[in-house]
C-alpha cells in the first residue's frame, strides 16, 4: 500500500486525543483526506483501565472498534505499527501485519501526509528500578488490564483452595505509585472483591483476605492535588480496609516481594507499578527532537521544533507553557490540544491560514475516582486561582459524564442527557477531565 494522497492529514495514535482528531476532522474533510493509525484494533478510554482491571468493566462491551469509528466518522483505519519516518519525502511506514503463526497477513505499508500528527501517548517510567520491569503490571492499555484481572482471579482461587489447609490464605495486593492510577486501582478493587462472591468464592473474607496495600514515594498520595484532596482520599481508602504507606521509596523488586529503602519488605502475589510514565522509545529513533525523557519536543502552536507539517499531542509531547511549566500529561490536555489542532486545521482549510494565537493549557481540575458511589477532587472556577472541593455522590456524577463527554466526542452524539449536562459544565468553566499521569 502506497498512500500518494498529498492532502492526508495522518495522526498516528487512537487514544483520547489523537481518536478525538481523527473522528472530528473525518466527519468535516472525509475518510480521503484524514487517517488513523493505530496498532490495537479497538479503542478504551484510558482512565477506564482499573475498571477492566478490576473485573467491574468488560473491556469488549466498553472496546470501541476503530473500524466502526472509521465508517461511523468517514476517517480510514489503517492497523499497525508506525515504525519509520521519512521526514523529507513527508512519508510513514507502517509496519508488517503478521499472524500468530508468522505468516504475514498485511505487507509493510508507506503513507504519504500533508500534515502528520503524533498521538502515541505513553508508557512505564521504572526509574531503573532493579526488578519493576520483570515482576510488575502496569496499566498502560487493556491487554495489561486483563492481564491483571485474569491473574487476580487465579490468585484468588489459589486461595480459596488453601483456605481450610491455612487459614491464613489470600492475596496480596501491592500498588506501586499513590497517583490517580493506583488510587483509581485500589479503590476499584476493593470495591470488585465484595463482588466476587458470584464467582464462586465461599471461602475467602474479601476485607480480610484481599489485602491491598498502596506504596507512594512522596509523603502524601496524591501529590499534585490539594492537601485536603489527598486527605480525603486517604481517608476513604483506609475505611475501606487499604493500606496507606507514604514515603515509601522502593529499592528493588523481586518475584514475590517489594524492598523499600530501609529494608523492609512487603510480599505480595500481584504487583502493579503505577509509579511513572514516559514516551515511547521508539520516538528517540525518527530523528524528531527529544527530551531527556524522550518526548517530542513542540513550540506553542504543537508543531515538532523544525518541522513545518509535524504536530505532537498528548503524553508524547512536551509543550513549554508562558511561565516555562511543562503542559501536564492529563487527559484532559490531550483533549485540549485535540481541539486546538482541529480547528487550526479547519481555519486552514478554510482561509488558507491556520491559528495564529498559541495554545494554551487551561486546569479546569481533577477528579479521582474511588468505586462506583463516590470520587473526589477539585473543580477550578472561572476566576483564576479559585476552586472548589467536591466528593461523594456530586462528584461521581461529574466522574461519570466525563466519560460521556469522551464518548460523544469519538461517536458524534448530538444529544443526549450526559452530554447536555456536560457541555452545561464545559460552558460554565467548571467541567473537567480526570487527572492522569
Amino acid at each position: 500500500m502506497n498512500n500518494k494522497n498529498s492532502d492526508n492529514i495522518i495522526i498516528v495514535g487512537g487514544g483520547a486525543g489523537g481518536l478525538e482528531l481523527a473522528c472530528k476532522l473525518g466527519r468535516k474533510l472525509g475518510r480521503d483526506r484524514v487517517t488513523l493509525v493505530d496498532q490495537a484494533f479497538y479503542h478504551i478510554w484510558k482512565p477506564s483501565l482499573h475498571e477492566v482491571a478490576a473485573g467491574t468493566m468488560d473491556m469488549h462491551r466498553e472496546g470501541l472498534p476503530y473500524a466502526m469509528l472509521a465508517h461511523q466518522n468517514n476517517f480510514t483505519f489503517v492497523y499497525g505499527s508506525f515504525s519509520r519516518l521519512d521526514a523529507d519525502k513527508k512519508v510513514i511506514v507502517v509496519s508488517a501485519v503478521e499472524a500468530q503463526s508468522g505468516q504475514e497477513i498485511v505487507p509493510e505499508r508507506e503513507l504519504a501526509y500533508a500534515k502528520l500528527c503524533i498521538a502515541v501517548g505513553s508508557t512505564s517510567h521504572y526509574f531503573n528500578t532493579p526488578g519493576a520491569a520483570e515482576h510488575t503490571i502496569s496499566l498502560n492499555g487493556p491487554s495489561d488490564a486483563e492481564q491483571f484481572r485474569r491473574e487476580m482471579l487465579k490468585q484468588m482461587t489459589w486461595a480459596e483452595n488453601q483456605k481450610e489447609r491455612v487459614p491464613g490464605a489470600g492475596v496480596d495486593v501491592i500498588i506501586i505509585g499513590g497517583g490517580a492510577t493506583g488510587v483509581e486501582l485500589a479503590a476499584e478493587l476493593r470495591e470488585a472483591s465484595n463482588r466476587y462472591l458470584d464467582y464462586g468464592f465461599r471461602q475467602l473474607d474479601p476485607a480480610r483476605d484481599i489485602r491491598i496495600t498502596l506504596l507512594e514515594g512522596a509523603p502524601r498520595i496524591l501529590p499534585p492535588l490539594p492537601e485536603r484532596v489527598a486527605a480525603t482520599a486517604t481517608q476513604l481508602l483506609e475505611e475501606r480496609h487499604i493500606k496507606v504507606v507514604p514515603a515509601c521509596r522502593v529499592q528493588r523488586i523481586t518475584h514475590d516481594q517489594v524492598v523499600d529503602g530501609s529494608g523492609r519488605a512487603y510480599p505480595y502475589q500481584i504487583c502493579v507499578w503505577a509509579a511513572g510514565i514516559k514516551a515511547p522509545a521508539f520516538l528517540a529513533k525518527l530523528g524528531l527532537p527529544v527530551t531527556p525523557s524522550g518526548q517530542l519536543e513542540v513550540t506553542d502552536r504543537l508543531k515538532v521544533k523544525g518541522h513545518r507539517d509535524i504536530y505532537a499531542i498528548g503524553d508524547c509531547a512536551a509543550c513549554v507553557m508562558a511561565d516555562g511549566s511543562r503542559v501536564p500529561p492529563r487527559a484532559q490536555a490531550a483533549h485540549q490540544q485535540a481541539d486546538y489542532l482541529y480547528r487550526s486545521f479547519m481555519k486552514e482549510q478554510r482561509r488558507g491560514a491556520p491559528i495564529t494565537t498559541a495554545y494554551v493549557y487551561r486546569d479546569y481540575g481533577s477528579l479521582v475516582s474511588l468505586g462506583m458511589a463516590s470520587s473526589v477532587g477539585t473543580l477550578m472556577g472561572a476566576l483564576k486561582g479559585r476552586s472548589w472541593f467536591v466528593r461523594g455522590g456530586v462528584a461521581r456524577i461529574l466522574y461519570v459524564s466525563l466519560h460521556l463527554l469522551h464518548h460523544g466526542a469519538v461517536l458524534g452524539w448530538v444529544r443526549t442527557c450526559g452530554l447536555a449536562v456536560a457541555r452545561a459544565l464545559v460552558r460554565r468553566h467548571t467541567a473537567l477531565v480526570k487527572l492522569h499521569y
